[in-house]
């Protein structure tokens, strides 16, 4: 009996993924692929949690993964409030772990 090769659905296709880039998260190099969510390449470098909640600096990170609950909130570009599960990563992004409300500096 003859064996076969397993083969992955991106060879049976015949697809090529495009070249990875690089964002950084609170200062350290992310790897993402085109076409990924900030959330997901967070999530491919093993990283869950972006944020802290307003009243008890608890953790948080992507929960629903549709942009429905909110708990994936980054501060982006130096925008805060950012929706990481909704937002394309691009080239050279730059993700901050947002505290609270994601409005401290503007307090400032």
């Amino acid at each position: 009996m003859r064996r076969t090769r397993a083969r992955t659905p991106a060879e049976l296709v015949g697809a090529a993924p495009e070249t990875e880039f690089q964002l950084t998260f609170d200062g350290r190099p992310v790897r993402a692929l085109p076409g990924q969510t900030i959330a997901a390449a967070l999530w491919s470098a093993g990283i869950l949690t972006w944020r802290t909640t307003r009243v008890h600096g608890r953790p948080r990170g992507a929960f629903c993964g549709i942009g429905a609950c909110y708990d994936c909130l980054a501060t982006v570009n130096g925008r805060p409030n950012q929706r990481a599960c909704l937002l394309p990563a691009a080239p050279g992004d730059t993700v901050m772990t947002q505290e609270g409300d994601g409005h401290a500096e503007l307090d400032r």
